[in-house]
């Protein structure tokens, strides 16, 4: 069984491998690119819009805040187009609505960033695979040089001995390419997966501090609401006593008045 194994590995080389790194290497590259374009249209001051939403809200002005985070193209500003939506519904309302669409922009901002973390992480076994198949080829090499040849086939085993050492550094070489293309396929995809992952965060803790802009106004408005209500004056009591009920006459003083 282990015969079979070694000869099917030496057999395939380590070529395999590297065309198989070649391949993932273009689909990384092609990911990479996706998304560092899908970020760079994202892109939006945030402070300054952050400000303006402030100015919108405090004017009271909730459909002009509306159509300033409808014309960035942020996902901050998606998110918090979704409570203003529902603010008439309350703050609770507006929360959970900001809730739910801070998720798909999180589903959209994080698409495929799997994949360069687990590129990023297995593309050195890959290599090590290579170079594990290049090794097995270089000892298969010096075991053909070191087994005995007998009678005639002697003097072409001492010539293929002499060309041995070359197969075998060939081989050597082979499996040390393997580990490099490996290597240089998966730092790139665990720089990009970092960075990426980086924006991710910064792009949702944004998204968190306007959508506290948006709650922190919806909220000192119905505490408002609720303090109008509370100081009405209560309706007056009517100071008209009811009617006393009469005292029921004893059976007496009935008798004595008939």
């Amino acid at each position: 069984m282990i015969e079979r194994i070694k000869s099917a590995m030496v057999g395939a080389g380590a070529a395999w491998v590297l065309w198989l790194m070649l391949a993932l290497s273009v689909v990384s590259l092609a990911i990479m690119l996706e998304r560092a374009w899908l970020y760079w249209t994202l892109r939006d001051d945030i402070e300054g819009l952050m400000r303006e939403l402030g100015r919108f809200l405090r004017a009271g002005d909730l459909e002009g805040a509306r159509r300033r985070l409808e014309a960035s193209p942020s996902a901050e500003a998606a998110v918090v187009v979704a409570g203003i939506v529902e603010a008439d519904l309350g703050a609770d309302a507006a929360e959970e609505a900001m809730a739910g669409a801070s998720a798909l922009q999180r589903m959209k901002l994080e698409k495929r960033l799997a994949y360069l973390g687990t590129l990023g992480n297995n593309a050195p076994f890959i290599g090590l695979l290579g170079t594990v198949i290049g090794i097995v080829g270089a000892f298969e090499e010096l075991g053909k040089t070191a087994s005995p040849q007998p009678g005639a086939a002697a003097a072409a085993a001492t010539a293929a001995s002499q060309l041995a050492p070359q197969a075998v550094m060939t081989n050597i070489a082979e499996a040390l390419v393997a580990t490099a293309v490996g290597l240089l396929v998966a730092i790139p995809a665990v720089a990009s997966f970092n960075m990426f992952q980086r924006i991710v965060k910064t792009t949702l803790a944004s998204t968190d501090a306007l959508s506290h802009v948006l709650l922190a106004h919806l909220k000192s408005n119905g505490g408002e609401r609720a303090g109008e209500e509370s100081s009405e004056p209560a309706p007056a009591r009517s100071s008209k006593a009811p009617p006393a009920r009469e005292k029921p006459r004893r059976r007496e003083e009935v008798e004595g008045e008939g």
